[in-house]
């Protein structure tokens, strides 16, 4: 029988709680073991191994991986290979649907072990403890490191802003949603633009853009990216022709579609068509690279990579957060893309905050085909209303049968069970002697509308709206606003999950002014 006097923990372990304890002790290893307290610690020790020895046996335990953590190797539970063999998921193993897939994620992550939680953890670590500097080595080595094989372990966290576990299941389900190889995700969908086209770019290179863009894009195109050396051209890609604006110079073709704020449509097909000519004259690392910003449509409404874009950008605040409570942006796309975008979230230093990935996680995908569904429903009769307004001059919404490129809208704008998907997105023009009629309408509705909020952003379960021309496409010149389709009296309307009754309530009061 053991001695109790030799069984007593050491002093520093019976002393009362300090502030070392209370910051080390829950996540530090334990210190050596005198010898003295050695018998103690080796039967536990023994009956540790012992249980594990046996749940090994029995396939409950796998043995050694490496953890994403810092910690060094340890045994993992691996229930799921109890039951598939090899396969660790399972959700590969039946066709589950897609909505079903962005619930539950993947029980087994690339990115992190969560088997037993139910909703997937949120870390709140800036950096990660490491073993050994050798450990620390290798993590830096591989963070965006192309030299390396597959990697057939857990990534080595070392930082955020690097990489860490819970914006990258996000990652890992936004590539889902969208049928891509990967996604990075970032603080913002401006950073996620940006990212997305300064990868493929340097001095002396041009874009090609559309000719009508988001404010603040617009913005980043006009203002900043000449001082890079980086040329931008606008040229209409809704229309035919556009294909004679392409040179020895252009590296990337960039655009929106649905179009911000007007909902005109850019036929994906035929723009894959005219780069891919283009491509053909060109070498590898020369080739024109198609990037759409996607958030009008969402993954729900419509996955560019399908149609032939190399890079999709995402505003992660509008539909897919969709509750106006995080920002975040990301792009998505072919791993060969991957390391450059890593890379450029590194040392650009825009990367997107794990308190903010987990509810676009948890709530936002989750639930994305939900919402899309109901605010589709409420759009069709808002639109419907509107249309047949006396007071509302045209009704842009791809739902609507006169939409002017309709057919355009249901071979490209589809759900993902095939599904015609318009989106929540409208943008109609007022009727008005002058150019004021949106800004009474504007204001009618933020005194006296409760349905209706007078807010920039988009894709929220609260209906929004907003005048483009004054407000968030303000930074476009004038005359070209005007030349390029953005009306002084239209209206954009994002809409929620609000009764469409009392939607349509709020609307008709707000037109009486006009």
């Amino acid at each position: 029988m053991l001695d109790e006097k030799r069984a007593t923990p050491p002093a520093s372990i019976r002393a009362p709680l300090k502030t070392t304890h209370l910051l080390c002790c829950p996540l530090r290893p334990r210190p050596h073991v005198p010898r003295k307290y050695a018998p103690v610690a080796f039967l536990r020790a023994s009956c540790i191994w012992a249980v594990f020895r046996g749940a090994q046996k029995i396939g409950l335990l796998e043995v050694p991986i490496t953890l994403s953590n810092g910690l060094s190797e340890k045994l993992i539970p691996a229930t799921s290979r109890c039951m598939s063999g090899e396969k660790k998921d399972l959700s590969d193993r039946r066709p589950y649907k897609k909505a079903t897939h962005l619930i539950h994620g993947k029980f087994h992550s690339k990115k992190w072990e969560y088997r037993h939680h139910v909703i997937p953890p949120l870390t709140a670590s800036t950096a990660f403890r490491l073993d050994t500097s050798q450990r620390g080595a290798k993590g830096f080595f591989e963070f965006a490191c192309d030299q390396t094989p597959q990697k057939r372990h857990l990534p080595i966290y070392i930082y955020d802003r690097l990489d860490e576990p819970t914006r990258g299941m996000l990652e890992e389900n936004l590539a889902f949603a969208e049928g891509a190889e990967m996604a990075v995700a970032f603080a913002s969908g401006m950073a996620a633009v940006a990212a997305a086209c300064l990868v493929n770019l340097k001095a002396g290179d041009e874009i090609l853009a559309n000719d009508i863009l988001y404010g603040c894009t617009y913005s980043l195109f006009t203002n900043w990216f000449p001082r890079l050396g980086i040329k931008v051209r606008f040229v209409d890609l809704t229309s035919e022709g556009y294909e004679s604006a392409i040179n020895d110079k252009t590296r990337v073709i960039y655009f929106e579609s649905p179009l911000n704020p007007n909902l005109r449509l850019v036929d994906i097909r035929a723009l894959h068509k005219v780069a891919d000519r283009a491509n053909q004259k060109r070498e590898k690392d020369h080739k024109i690279v198609l990037i759409i910003d996607n958030t009008f449509a969402t993954p729900f409404c419509q996955r560019p990579l399908s149609l032939g874009v190399d890079l999709v950008a995402h505003s992660l605040t509008k539909d897919i957060g969709g509750f106006g409570t995080d920002m975040g942006g990301a792009v998505v796309g072919s791993e060969e893309h991957e390391n450059a975008l890593l890379l450029f979230r590194k040392d650009f230093g825009g990367v997107l905050s794990p308190k903010n990935a987990w509810p676009i996680l948890v709530y936002g995908l989750s639930t994305l085909e939900l919402r899309m569904k109901q605010q589709q429903e409420v759009a069709m009769k808002v639109a419907s209303f509107l249309k047949d307004h006396s007071k509302v001059r045209s009704v842009f919404y791809p739902g609507l049968s006169d939409f002017p490129q309709a057919d355009l809208a249901r071979s490209q704008m589809t759900d993902f069970h095939g599904n015609f998907a318009p989106g929540s997105m409208i943008y109609f023009v007022l009727k008005g002697k002058d150019d004021h009629a949106a800004e009474r309408f504007i204001d009618k509705i933020a005194r006296d509308a409760y349905s209706v909020t007078l807010a920039v952003s988009l894709g929220q379960i609260r209906t929004l709206v907003e005048n483009p021309f004054s407000m968030t496409h303000s930074g476009l010149p004038e005359e070209e606003k005007r030349r390029r389709g953005v009306d002084s009296n239209g209206i954009r309307l994002s809409v929620g999950l609000e009764d469409p009754d009392d939607i349509i309530m709020d609307l008709e009061r707000a037109l009486e002014v006009v």
